[in-house]
């Protein structure tokens, strides 16, 4: 623990959002609670680890829906959704979004706790690999045009000459651009940089 994560709830009934909330306090962790998705969309975001319990019907827009909007997001803040209603095809829709967990009403404390702390280690691996993304664009953005190039040819395992055919380029010149790549990137081998390319999604061809 970190000291700072903080768990959101969101549900629509105040009994679920109080009785959640103490039992997260409990163990020592933070708590905010918001009676809709409109009123947690509303809040101001926080740079910190954390995850949602989020019910699943409510009035207005439902838990699946907010789901859908955060998207890829839920990497850095994962999801345990929370029902008194819910059906098969309910939490295979969940799950199949990327939920973490889907739980039934009136929950175990203990079960809860637990989808919690996996939760907020998930949230933490998350942030470091976007921290880690964010980095790796950085150094991607500092390549000039040609620079890119040779990266691309690079990590699709072409060696310099092969590069310097590619290119229609002079084999010396491509060795500068690639140790340019290199420093730029603050790669130590080709093996790193295919991992950080891999990692942004940079295009292994044109």
């Amino acid at each position: 623990m970190t000291g700072n994560e903080v768990v959101y709830v969101v549900d629509d009934e105040e009994t679920v959002r109080r009785a959640v909330a103490r039992l997260v306090r409990s163990v020592g962790l933070r708590a905010e609670t918001f009676p809709s998705v409109a009123a947690f969309l509303a809040r101001q975001a926080g740079d910190h680890p954390a995850c949602l319990v989020l019910d699943v019907r409510m009035p207005g827009q439902s838990g699946l829906e907010l789901q859908a909007i955060m998207g890829a997001r839920q990497r850095s803040l994962p999801i345990i959704f929370v029902t008194g209603r819910g059906t098969v095809p309910m939490s295979v829709r969940a799950m199949k979004g990327g939920a973490l967990d889907f739980l039934q009403k009136p929950f175990d404390s203990q079960e809860l706790l637990d989808a919690i702390q996996r939760a907020l280690q998930k949230s933490r691996e998350g942030r470091a690999a976007e921290s880690d993304q964010a980095r790796v664009e950085g150094r991607l953005a500092t390549l000039t045009p040609r620079e890119r190039e040779v990266l691309r040819l690079v990590v699709k395992g072409l060696l310099n000459k092969q590069i310097a055919d590619e290119l229609g380029a002079a084999e010396k010149t491509v060795k500068v651009h690639r140790g340019r790549v290199m420093r730029k990137m603050e790669a130590d081998s080709v093996p790193d940089l295919v991992r950080m390319t891999q990692a942004v999604g940079f295009p292994r061809s044109p």
